[in-house]
């Protein structure tokens, strides 16, 4: 079988071994004779997949009693939606939501909440360009918002969240952590709602895990979906319709990786490791740039463009014959993009430093 490293950014990489297994479990689940795509929802098969999933989730994340986890569809995008449809109602109309712009992703949560709320953007880089988190002391906050809404890594941009904003009253915050959930230690008693789309460091496309606060449940607007209000949801404990069975299993396969691997703490020490290596190769000289601000890094998404930007294709092409795949930056933003998520290990990134400094050289 071909040996190569995926950077890409989504759908990305998996772990091996989750691969392995469910290749291994196929055609007949623990003796079942049903592969997991054949099965009933509801059936005993499945319904402990799913317990077992969120089982090793809160544990993972240390989630705390009061909050619900929710496995969804739809992805990010929906959410977009779904968040607001289901928080903008605590409040009186017309309610007001508060943005931190810091990249893509950001922008089109805010394009998208623009249709339930009034939107105040409260915070967003200088000259337009998502090189940095804006600092705290110069947010615009909005005493009484229904939430506050932050995109904790921006996935295309390559900016990620160092710290956890402070809010006034009650206002809940909510994170869009598609793209680094599991990825470092989070405190999930700091945000009302955490939000992921599974593609990413979880499992394939099709998954949407929520982690809502209990409080925060039941004030879906009347124009919410049924499928989306997150009451009908979490009392069905995500069987208000099928869910996503297939993704669900494997996310619940790589979650027991995960704690075989030490669980979050020791994948953040591994993250910081292969985003060092990377980092210093590309900034030892200026053959390559990383134009995001050191304190604002992501470990997860790294873009990087070449001095010279003729030599594009051919970096690639030279990449791709050594089985370093999925390098391209998003066409909105150009350049190069390495994806560092959980999966990819150590020595992929070794691989890719390798041939940084090798193209650099010739």
């Amino acid at each position: 079988m071909t040996h190569v490293f995926n950077f890409s950014a989504g759908p990305a990489v998996l772990p091996k071994e989750v691969l392995e297994q469910a290749a291994a479990e196929m055609l007949d689940w623990h003796g079942s004779g049903m592969s997991v795509m054949e099965m009933s929802h509801r059936g005993p098969e499945f319904m402990s997949i799913i317990e077992q999933a969120e089982r090793d989730l809160r544990e993972l994340l240390d989630v705390p009693p009061n909050y619900r986890v929710l496995f969804l569809q739809g992805g990010g995008l929906g959410e977009n939606a779904i968040v607001p449809m289901n928080l903008v109602g605590r409040k009186p109309q017309p309610a007001t939501i508060d943005f931190v712009h810091s990249g893509s992703w950001s922008g089109k949560s805010i394009a998208e909440a623009r249709r339930y709320a009034n939107v105040n953007v409260a915070a967003a880089p200088s000259g337009g360009a998502f090189t940095h988190i804006p600092p705290q002391e110069s947010w615009q906050l909005t005493p009484d918002a229904a939430y506050l809404h932050i995109c904790t890594n921006e996935t295309i941009d390559g900016v990620e969240f160092n710290f956890v904003p402070t809010v006034q009253g009650d206002t809940p915050i909510v994170a869009d952590m598609s793209s680094h959930i599991l990825s470092r230690r989070v405190d999930v008693s700091k945000y009302g709602v955490i939000y992921a789309g599974a593609q990413k460091n979880i499992g394939p496309a099709g998954l949407t895990i929520v982690l809502v606060r209990e409080d925060l449940i039941g004030h879906a607007l009347p124009i919410c979906p049924s499928i989306f209000d997150w009451k009908l949801v979490s009392d069905a404990n995500s069987m208000f319709n099928t869910p996503p069975t297939y993704s669900i299993y494997i996310a619940g396969l790589t979650f027991q990786w995960l704690k075989k691997q030490g669980g979050v703490a020791a994948l953040e020490k591994r993250n910081i490791e292969k985003a060092t290596l990377l980092y210093e190769a590309l900034d030892a000289d200026g053959f390559y740039q990383n134009r995001v601000e050191r304190s604002c890094r992501s470990r997860m998404n790294v873009p990087f463009f070449l001095r010279d930007e003729s030599l594009n294709e051919q970096f690639l092409a030279g990449a791709k014959a050594r089985g370093l795949l999925q390098l391209k930056g998003h066409k909105s933003v150009g350049g190069m993009r390495a994806s560092l998520y959980n999966a990819m290990p150590v020595e992929g990134v070794r691989a890719l430093v390798d041939y940084l400094n090798e193209f650099a050289g010739r």
